[in-house]
């Protein structure tokens, strides 16, 4: 009697073994990565994708530690410098992928007359919350934005540091900020904020989101298929979907 052998055909002509892609990708993702991951996994019937949410700081620090990864996806290029310097990735496979910017939120039935990110250093705003800048993206920007602005000094005592931007959206959200600095694609998931100002292109311009395969990867082949298939027009679809947009190069 034969016995067939199933399971080693991928969808798209992709014939390979099970195998397991572990991708790490910056918090702003969550949402719009985890419908991209969905459809390459339709696609590709023979991968299962695990998803890592964190901030690009920790991830970092996960991936110079031996955390099992086989992509990262870094809304902060320092980050994805910082492991390219340190040898952790296949520096011919990194690409940028999206850009986003940077937005001022409050709550969506806020009393505060808050117009702009210059009333930020104003006595009626208390609190602002932002991501930590030691790890996370956003708030790298959002420091480097109330420098231009010259409002560091201002809004020192008010701060309200982080792990991550969905944190900073959840603060905002409860009311328990006056305001938070996110990117527009996670104001763009809530009905509870309601956005008020958005950052100058000197920063916006530096937001950039890139994506790498990691050296250690033992599944080289199919992360390098991955990366070809977030910036394919499907997958650019779901992104800007969700605020984003391409950034190819």
């Amino acid at each position: 009697m034969a016995i067939m052998l199933f399971g080693l055909v991928g969808c798209g002509g992709n014939q390979s073994t099970y195998v397991t892609l572990n991708i790490s990708a910056s918090s702003v993702l969550t949402d719009a990565l985890t419908e991209v991951n969905n459809l390459y996994m339709q696609k590709n019937s023979n991968v299962t994708i695990v998803n890592n949410y964190a901030s690009a700081g920790t991830i970092q620090t996960q991936i110079e530690n031996g955390a099992e990864c086989d992509v990262f996806i870094s809304a902060n290029e320092n980050n994805m410098d910082n492991l390219g310097n340190g040898g952790f990735i296949i520096l011919e496979t990194r690409l940028n992928l999206l850009s986003n910017v940077l937005v001022l939120v409050v709550p969506i039935d806020s009393a505060l007359d808050i117009t702009g990110f210059m009333d930020l250093a104003n006595e009626k705003v208390t609190l602002i919350a932002i991501g930590d800048p030691a790890s996370v993206s956003a708030g790298i920007y959002a420091e480097k934005l109330f420098e231009l602005l010259g409002i560091s000094d201002d809004l020192m005592n008010k701060l309200i540091l982080a792990s991550n931007v969905r944190e900073v959206l959840t603060y905002v959200e409860t009311g328990n900020v006056d305001a938070g600095i996110i990117f527009s694609s996670d104001a763009l998931i809530s009905g509870k904020v309601k956005v008020i100002d958005t950052a100058p292109e000197e920063i916006n311009s530096q937001i950039v989101i890139s994506v790498a395969v990691i050296k250690t990867s033992e599944n080289g082949k199919n992360a390098r298929d991955y990366l070809d298939f977030l910036s394919s027009e499907e997958a650019m679809v779901i992104f800007e979907s969700y605020g984003f947009s391409p950034v190819i190069k």
